[in-house]
């Protein structure tokens, strides 16, 4: 059963959360639920001792470069079928 909860965040972070959630096809409640859950899971004393994943440290360590690959709008793919047919 949902229960409702009322919680204050940044405006900043709203927008970013929102945006997540969006791209990822998924609710705000549901995402926060999910993160709720992972932060739960296990009894940890503080923050500080929730694990953090290797990838995040590598970010973190410089050690990894991250490239988003932007996603196709309706027009360029559009535009790159017509391309791709009269190259033939």
């Amino acid at each position: 059963m949902d229960a409702k909860l009322t919680l204050s965040f940044n405006q900043d972070v709203v927008n970013k959360a929102k945006k997540y959630a969006a791209d990822y096809n998924i609710s705000l409640s549901r995402l926060i639920e999910h993160l709720l859950i992972q932060v739960t899971a296990s009894n940890y004393k503080s923050l500080e001792d929730y694990p953090i994943s290797d990838w995040v440290s590598m970010v973190a360590e410089g050690e990894v470069e991250y490239k988003k690959t932007p996603k196709k709008t309706r027009k360029g793919s559009k535009n790159e079928f017509f391309s791709l047919r009269s190259n033939k």
